[in-house]
């Protein structure tokens, strides 16, 4: 059985790496992406194991890869990314790396140094310049300037500094100024020219700087990957242990058990690339550990997957309900949320997302929203494709209905009768041709005053036929658990007795729902009495199945011979609801009991064998039982009463959960209701408003309408409505599904994987 209906079968293996062949190895492994390494040294310090080092020379070149990567950045510079991920490079070529790294962050922050520097006299020779510009004006002032004089005399350097410090506390800059008009003009021309010289150096540091800028874009994508393999290498090699002759690193890892081939041509292929002459041995290794859940998935059905481990991940081997929900998961939504345009421009949207999806890979976003939108593309695809199906089903596009096959109803009355009546019935009887529209509802509902009470009807009525089936389903699933693991008793004291308990009661409530709309029909008014299928003595089902469990006597309605729809009901749905009881004990006490029992054959069996081996050794001063039996029998008691206690919550839980889970499903009818309603509230309120206008300007207030109708159904009835929608279609395959069977007490594969490690590094660099 494949991997997308069970998780993989996953195996323990011990691995023996040549410490030369090691790094080659792992490479290949990380690149093959299929095996989850244990950490053989949990009580070793980070610090203390054997390729710290290592470690260490990978963080500065990532730091020093950062630093280069801001300037790029700052400059506007394009990092070319080919999309390729080259190989990690062997441990001689770090050597290289780092040499080259060091070059280049020397040389830029040499070159960063020498311009600031530059920038710094070039500020100030600017503002000299604009200093003896404004003295010029100064000194050319013919107007009368009364200024207070203050003369400060001092003696000694100690003072000079101190009244320097005194000006640079006023902001005050000191700059020669000569009194002379021609020595200003000379000093101006030399300020001048060194400015010019500036403007040139600096012109050339830049050029410098963006050369060396340009080289390294070219570069730095691949660095970053060939660093961060490297590190994951060495972290790797951290985790293994190495044998007494420190030649040797021991390994322990989780491997599933159809790639074994495959692990080991890579193994090979390391072993070859090293020149190692020692191949590298793989062995499996008995463990009585849970292995971890590995579920094989590709970019359609990894959604879906997501969804299922958000709730939790799969125990072992059991049965994974993404499959089932791939089919039941969208048609659900689209109970709720059914309507021919809303589900077009949700299939529309996620389309464009599919058809778009590789571009939009390489582009790898930052934008939350968008990616969450566009991991579930093929979810909200589905999502639509079924919505426009149910939407036909109801007939309903954009609250209007399409009239594709002609309606079955016909109407008898002459012009004048139903232009001076207002409200008209058509009577089934004498109006309906007796032949069905042809897929869906009939669009003459649509003028119908009672349409939301027979569309009400129709919608609970399925609502709960469709969680009663897909409960059933559930339960159903969890057979094959029992059957895979080989718990007989578990199949006759909990799936048997589940099946029955809900089939004998839910089950016949959906049931009778069907027998209701296939006994009763149109009958003639003046003749009616004469007709037990007529609609007047159609029993309410959901008084009849509450009459059924409290063994209440149902009472014929008016003019109507029995309340009973077929020979022999009432006595049946006695019998129905006594087996159900029956199954609750069954439920209960079942499995403890045979466990009980089973133990304690186990436990005679033991005590015999004990008293057995004392004959035979002539130890008779030594009564086994008495020796054994006590703490024997304090474990066992211990553990039955812990599997009464959970097997009375699980009883309790799935008794209860029945009713209030089919109850549950009533949200598919509640939500399809407010859906159609909201989408014809935005139709009559808003859109209609547009088209009472005749003259020239009805098109522009058309227009505009419209274009606020537009907003609103994509805002209101597309995004919010569909996301409610979506969250309840959650809950129900959470909860009323997969409550059932799934357990979801394992744990996740997590192998190593180098496009797993640079997609993470990649996101938190983005972050």
């Amino acid at each position: 059985m494949g991997s997308l209906f069970r998780s993989e079968e996953m195996t323990l293996c011990q691995m023996f790496l040549q410490s030369e062949a090691a790094y080659a190895c792992v490479s290949e492994l990380g690149e093959l992406g299929l095996i989850q390494f244990r950490d053989l040294n949990p009580d070793v310090n980070a610090f203390q194991r054997k390729f710290v080092n290592e470690v260490r020379r990978c963080d500065e070149m990532e730091r020093k890869l950062r630093y280069l990567e801001k300037e790029i950045k700052k400059d506007a510079i394009l990092m070319h990314d080919t999309g390729e991920s080259p190989e990690a490079p062997q441990p001689r070529e770090m050597i290289d790396l780092e040499a080259t790294f060091e070059k280049l962050e020397n040389e830029l922050r040499e070159v960063n140094q020498n311009a600031e520097a530059l920038k710094r006299n070039f500020l100030e020779l600017t503002e000299l310049k604009h200093i003896l510009r404004k003295t010029q004006v100064f000194f050319d002032e013919g107007d009368r300037v009364f200024k207070s004089v203050f003369i400060i005399f001092f003696q000694g350097d100690q003072l000079k500094t101190r009244v320097k410090k005194i000006c640079e506390g006023f902001r005050a800059t000191l700059y020669p100024c000569p009194e002379a008009p021609a020595d200003r003009r000379e000093m101006a021309m030399g300020v001048m020219t060194r400015i010019e010289d500036l403007n040139t150096v600096l012109g050339q540091t830049q050029d410098h700087r963006h050369r060396v800028l340009v080289a390294a874009a070219k570069n730095v994508k691949n660095w970053f990957i060939k660093v961060r393999k490297i590190k994951a290498i060495y972290h790797t090699l951290n985790l293994f242990n190495l044998d007494v002759t420190q030649k040797c690193l021991i390994a322990e890892c989780w491997v599933p058990v159809m790639d074994i081939e495959t692990i080991q041509l890579a193994l090979r292929r390391g072993t070859e690339r090293s020149g190692s002459s020692v191949p590298t041995i793989l062995n499996r290794m008995d463990s009585t550990e849970d292995p971890p859940t590995y579920n094989r998935t590709n970019k359609f059905t990894g959604a879906f997957q997501n969804l299922i481990d958000a709730y939790g991940v799969a125990s072992y081997r059991e049965v994974n309900p993404a499959p089932y929900t791939i089919i039941t998961f969208p048609f659900l939504f689209a109970v709720m949320f059914g309507d021919i345009g809303h589900g077009l421009i949700m299939f529309l949207f996620a389309a464009w997302m599919v058809l778009r999806e590789k571009p939009y890979l390489a582009k790898k976003s930052t934008n939350e929203i968008w990616n969450i939108f566009f991991a579930g593309r093929y979810i909200i695809l589905l999502m639509g494709i079924f919505s426009v199906y149910t939407g036909f089903i109801y007939n309903d596009f954009f609250s209007k209905s399409l009239n594709l096959f002609g309606s079955s109803w016909k109407v008898h009355f002459n012009e004048s009768t139903y232009l001076n009546n207002k409200n008209i019935q058509l009577h089934p009887y004498y109006n309906y041709d007796g032949t069905p529209y042809g897929f869906g509802l009939d669009p003459v509902w649509q003028l119908a005053e009672n349409k939301i009470v027979f569309t009400n009807a129709f919608k609970m009525k399925i609502s709960i036929i469709f969680g009663v089936l897909h409960m059933l389903f559930g339960v159903g699933l969890s057979l094959w658990n029992h059957a895979y693991f080989k718990k007989q008793i578990s199949i006759y004291c909990e799936f048997i007795p589940q099946v029955i308990f809900l089939s004998f009661l839910f089950l016949y409530l959906a049931f009778l729902m069907i027998l209701k709309w296939m006994l009763y029909g149109p009958v003639p008014d003046d003749d009616a009495a004469n007709f037990p299928s007529s609609p007047a003595c159609a029993p309410p089902i959901l008084i009849m199945f509450i009459n059924m469990i409290l063994f209440k006597d149902s009472e014929p309605l008016l003019n109507c011979v029995s309340p009973f729809m077929y020979f022999g009901q009432n006595g049946i749905q006695r019998l129905l609801v006594l087996v159900a009881v029956a199954c609750i004990p069954w439920m209960l006490l079942g499995k403890p009991i045979s466990i009980m029992k089973e133990q304690k054959q186990e436990h005679q069996l033991l005590a015999n064998n004990h008293a057995n081996a004392a004959g035979e050794n002539g130890d008779a001063g030594v009564n086994p039982q008495v020796a054994v039996t006590p703490v024997a029998s304090k474990h066992e008691e211990h553990d039955i009463g812990e599997i009464f206690i959970h097997q009375g919550i699980h009883t309790i839980e799935y008794v209860l959960g029945s009713v209030s889970h089919t109850a549950s499903y009533l949200r598919l009818w509640a939500l399809s209701l407010a859906h159609a309603q909201l989408s014809e509230v935005l139709w009559h309120m808003v859109l209609r408003n547009g088209l009472i206008y005749e003259s020239w300007y009805g098109g522009i207030v058309l227009w505009m309408i419209f274009a606020l109708w537009a907003v609103l159904t994509v805002a209101i009835l597309v995004l919010m409505e569909g996301l409610s929608a979506f969250l309840h279609t959650l809950r129900l395959h959470w909860v009323e599904f997969q409550s059932k069977f799934y357990m979801g007490q394992g744990y996740a594969f997590t192998p190593f994987s180098f496009e797993v490690i640079l997609e993470t590094a990649a996101a938190s660099t983005d972050d």
